[in-house]
């Protein structure tokens, strides 16, 4: 009978050595795919401490963005402060007005409304999964809560 060593395919710890539990544990997190919870969750408390740079709005909201010609005659462009043109005044999803170049250099940059910071579409796919998890988890916690509440309500 082979050894649990042989088996295993491993060696045993020397005398002075101590497994390293911790690293076991991330291990199994991560290929459990628990790991992406967890970062939601130390994001939760800690704030974003990634540093997670917000990327431009995608070029296809930029480009098909509704051209306005609603405006009040004392209404002026939040970015520039100057009134706005008859022809290239552009609307945001959130019915915030702007001058056309001034948003779309705006929307260049990041990808959220200067005024309300509502997010728009990007093209960083990666960035897009990262708003969808945490959109799942903020629904998971409320879908508990509304659970609890009714079984002791």
């Amino acid at each position: 009978m082979a050894s649990y060593f042989d088996e295993h395919n491993c060696e045993p710890l020397g005398i002075d050595e101590q497994p390293d539990h911790l690293l076991h544990l991330a291990r199994l997190l991560l290929d459990s795919g628990l790991g992406a919870e967890f970062q939601l969750e130390f994001e939760r408390i800690f704030g974003d401490v990634g540093g997670r740079e917000q990327p431009r709005a995608s070029k296809s909201v930029i480009e098909n963005l509704r051209s306005t010609n609603e405006f009040n005659r004392d209404e002026k462009c939040s970015i520039c402060l100057k009134e706005f043109e008859k022809d290239s005044t552009k609307e945001l999803p959130c019915y915030h007005k702007f001058c056309e170049n001034c948003i779309k250099q705006w929307l260049q940059l990041v990808n959220t409304c200067p005024m309300c910071r509502i997010e728009l579409p990007t093209d960083d796919q990666d960035y897009e999964e990262y708003k969808k998890q945490k959109r799942r988890t903020k629904e998971r916690k409320l879908d508990l809560d509304d659970l609890h509440n009714s079984m002791f309500s």
